[in-house]
């Protein structure tokens, strides 16, 4: 993981990342870490440069290791009212509230923060500089996955486990063959298209 200097180092800080921006369907899922000075867990990186084994493996010792961790989200009819990047940082502040210690500083990922009284910085790239993003950035994604591998079943022919949402040709194709499902986002243009389009043959 590359060297991330911080003035905040050795305070008690928490990571802070979500999953889910890009995708057509499902809701934004963040999560916030607080890691253990003497509980150190290695191979933690950029939840999408791990495999899904490892990854998985990861989600169990993060939670039993860290000293505080939270999951939140905002549904897809948050972003619909108040857009994907408005909802992305709602569901930050909900997992930093969520941790049963309150963090002396925060590592955000990226370059935009809500809005909060809490002594925080952003971190482009933090998943892979700052342990706790890392750590936080596993959470989520394992969370979020998990939850289209279920949509699945609800509703089959979409392709949810493979693409977990996003955009692909086969997710595109399944919406203009069977058309929307109440967990796909209406204000993305794809799917307000394709939503268009079948008001207007009605």
């Amino acid at each position: 993981m590359e060297l991330f200097i911080s003035q905040y180092k050795g305070v008690l800080g928490a990571g802070v990342d979500e999953v889910g921006r890009g995708p057509l369907a499902g809701d934004v899922v963040t999560a916030a870490v607080i890691l253990g000075p003497n509980k150190p867990i290695e191979g933690l990186n950029d939840s999408k440069k791990l495999s899904e084994k490892k990854r998985d493996a990861l989600f169990d010792i993060i939670k039993e290791r860290a000293l505080s961790w939270s999951i939140a989200r905002c549904s897809v009819e948050d972003i619909d009212q108040i857009n994907i990047l408005q909802a992305s940082l709602l569901a930050m502040k909900k997992a930093v509230d969520g941790l049963a210690i309150t963090p002396e500083h925060v590592w955000v990922d990226g370059n935009k923060m809500p809005r909060w009284n809490y002594t925080a910085e952003t971190v482009i790239k933090g998943d892979s500089r700052v342990p706790a993003i890392a750590a936080a950035s596993i959470l989520a994604k394992v969370t979020r996955d998990r939850e289209m591998v279920a949509y699945e079943e609800q509703y089959p022919g979409y392709g949810f486990a493979a693409h977990k949402g996003y955009p692909t040709k086969v997710h595109i194709d399944a919406l203009q063959r069977l058309g929307i499902t109440p967990i796909h986002r209406r204000s993305y243009a794809p799917v307000k298209k394709i939503l268009a389009l079948s008001e207007s043959n009605v």
